[in-house]
């Protein structure tokens, strides 16, 4: 069985205080992704969100039409003030904009390097395909070597980092983690791997070996926002010093239950429902993630035997 790996956050918590967790993304004014997801998943995970805007995105429930990045300065004002004040177990980066927003949070990162760094990628298909490669160019160069844990979906991931791939068989979840593993990260949760019928799987794998999988079937919807919502929750278990496999287990359940009870507030795609143990009258606030639900009984796979997704 492989070593449940765990990873350290700095100072142990008072028990009355909560988890602080510093998030850097964009503003999503649709209420899909972005910082509304972030502080609402790690809401439900009980840490508390420092959001830092590093932009803004032009969007509705369909498509992002535009992005607006702030500039360096001012993402490294508002981290850095924050930061003097209140000590935080974990930093979580989105979408962040551009090469100077990067640089700035790697700096940060750098001066904080006890601190867990969470990095979420999203699909960039909707941006042009020069300001993708020069953001993915700096991503590798300057923040891949400060992340802890990388989270991102299958296909975005080997685009991004296997793009000389070419054989008709996928890379594999752990080929996927060596190939991030070369830029320093220790770990990568790799989301939506299809496997041969046509389940999707997620995988939590290091260069060495696939630490823990889970299945799942497909959703009739398509959702914006699932990968923030993903990212942010694990990102406040592991602020809240739940090991690793566990917080992915954890936060995969939720963000599960969180696709189940969706909803489509416009026109375009489904948004998940961050909130549903908030008003489920049959589940209550039972149904929010339990740090504590699982213990260190886990085994090698995922308990996720009753998941729609």
């Amino acid at each position: 069985m492989p070593e449940i790996p765990s990873i350290d956050t700095p100072d142990a918590l008072d028990p009355t205080t909560l988890p602080c967790v510093m998030v850097f993304n964009a503003n999503d004014p649709s209420g899909a992704g972005g910082l509304s997801a972030d502080a609402t998943a790690m809401a439900s995970a009980s840490a508390h969100v420092l959001p830092v805007v590093t932009g803004a995105y032009v969007r509705d429930t369909s498509a992002i039409r535009e992005h607006f990045a702030l500039d360096e300065d001012a993402v490294n004002e508002q981290a850095r003030c924050a930061l003097e004040d209140i000590t935080v177990q974990a930093f979580k980066v989105g979408f962040v904009g551009n090469p100077e927003n990067l640089s700035a949070i790697a700096a940060i990162a750098t001066d904080y390097a006890d601190v867990p760094l969470i990095f979420y990628m999203p699909d960039l298909s909707w941006w042009d395909e020069v300001e993708i490669d020069t953001y993915l160019d700096a991503c590798t160069e300057l923040l891949l070597p400060q992340t802890t844990v990388l989270v991102g979906n299958h296909s975005t991931l080997c685009r991004w980092l296997m793009p000389e791939w070419d054989s008709d068989k996928a890379p594999s979840p752990r080929e996927v983690a060596r190939a991030a593993a070369v830029h320093g990260v220790p770990y990568t949760l790799v989301t939506g791997f299809v496997a041969a019928d046509q389940y999707l799987e997620t995988h939590l794998a290091s260069p060495e070996t696939v630490l823990a999988s889970a299945r799942y079937e497909r959703f009739d919807a398509t959702f914006n926002g699932a990968g923030d919502t993903l990212s942010a929750a694990l990102t406040a278990l592991i602020a809240g010093g739940t090991n690793l496999q566990n917080a992915c287990a954890e936060a995969l359940t939720y963000l599960d239950q969180c696709l189940d009870a969706g909803f489509q507030p416009g026109m375009g795609h489904a948004v998940p429902d961050r909130l549903f143990w908030a008003h489920d009258d049959d589940g209550g606030e039972d149904d929010a993630i339990d740090s504590n639900a699982h213990g260190d009984a886990l085994g090698t796979d995922f308990p996720l035997n009753n998941t729609r997704h």
